[in-house]
């Protein structure tokens, strides 16, 4: 069994960031030979050269036991989701030059690596560390495996960069629109689209472009968009229930009653989401709540018969500033439901069983592109 290695208060961030990437690669290699096991030895030696190729370190990690495993280290000052595989690449490629390559094991380190970048770092098995105290190093053999959260956030990111966040409306009406059609298509083009305002659209492009859930050509079109990834970003920044003001209600006669009554309101502005929503596409289990977004939630409680409850809620009503959820909506069984992408963000952050729900409905949306997507 690998030896689980953690420390359990958050780590400390140093108030001077550091300018150098040699100061970047020397203050994120200190905390993980601070967090080692008692026992293990940790020897560093910077810019070797391994084969025709330099790493700016090795690093000999050796087990009690004498089994021991080489980190070949790349740091970056600052480094963007999108560049994550080529730098990955250039590391493999020194990896290979090395006479034993099972004993050696890709790292890099940055000033501070945001969620996404150590996501896609996990994923391809790479250890990673940062200067504010996120790290991860999982080894087989030798067993160990350190793990430790840092910053949430760039704790120096300086002004003029862009936006390190999908929220408010703007983002929503741009996330929307990039999801909801199919690319190719330029970023004036989805001005047009998302009908947001230019300054918003290329501040989210840009940032998605670091990320690296969209691919856009230099200067010209949006060629590739990773929307099922998007949708699961956006839901760190928007929530049917945080981003809107909510109402909880009871509708006595139950879920279908409400169903009929929004049938039988045609001047009532609505947009039906979450379950009730999702088993008109992917029928996953029966519902136990109806989320609506509606323009005035006393209007729409009269409308519907409803009554405000502090406990045994099986209704939610939701107003705001958000009125990307009225785009693209569609008439299904007599219902006015939101656009697929708005149900799945919307399940995504719905409590219970709300993110088994946006698998379920996600996996439809992979697997019947063409029939929601414009």
């Amino acid at each position: 069994m690998p030896v689980l290695s953690t420390t359990q208060s958050p780590s400390t961030v140093a108030t001077s960031p550091p300018e150098r990437e040699e100061d970047v690669l020397r203050r994120a290699l200190d905390l993980v030979a601070q967090r080692l096991p008692p026992g293990w030895q940790f020897a560093v030696e910077e810019q070797v050269r391994i084969g025709d190729r330099r790493v700016d370190a090795v690093v000999e990690l050796r087990a009690p036991d004498d089994r021991r495993v080489l980190l070949l280290v790349e740091a970056k000052r600052e480094l963007a989701t999108r560049d994550v595989a080529n730098v990955l690449e250039q590391l493999e490629l020194a990896r290979a030059s090395v006479e034993e390559p099972a004993d050696v094991l890709p790292m890099l380190v940055a000033r501070y690596l945001p969620a996404s970048t150590r996501a896609r770092l996990e994923q391809r098995g790479t250890a990673y560390a940062d200067a504010t105290g996120n790290l991860r190093l999982a080894l087989e053999r030798p067993a160990l495996f350190l793990r430790d959260v840092g910053a949430s956030r760039d704790p120096w990111r300086g002004p003029g960069r862009p936006r390190g966040s999908l929220k408010g409306p703007p983002a929503a009406r741009v996330v929307r629109a990039l999801v909801d059609f199919a690319p190719p298509f330029t970023v004036p083009q989805l001005i047009k689209l998302s009908r947001a305002s230019s300054g918003a659209t290329y501040r989210v492009v840009e940032f998605l472009e670091q990320e690296a859930l969209i691919e856009r050509q230099p200067r010209s079109a949006i060629t590739t968009i990773d929307w099922r990834a998007l949708l699961e970003r956006w839901s760190q920044d928007y929530g049917f229930q945080q981003s809107n003001t909510v109402g909880a209600y009871l509708q006595p006669r139950g879920l279908p009653a409400v169903l009929d009554d929004l049938r039988s309101a045609p001047d009532l502005r609505y947009a039906l989401t979450g379950a009730l929503a999702a088993e008109r596409l992917a029928p996953y289990a029966s519902p136990r709540l109806a989320m609506i977004y509606v323009e005035r939630l006393d209007q729409a409680a009269e409308m519907l018969d409803l009554r405000e409850v502090d406990s045994g809620t099986n209704v939610l009503l939701a107003t705001g500033s958000y009125d990307a959820v009225f785009e693209r909506t569609q008439e299904t069984d007599g219902l006015r439901i939101t656009a697929p992408s708005q149900i799945a963000v919307d399940l995504l952050t719905a409590p219970g069983r709300g993110p088994s729900e946006a698998g379920a409905l996600l996996d439809w949306m992979a697997a019947n592109e063409s029939t929601w997507r414009h």
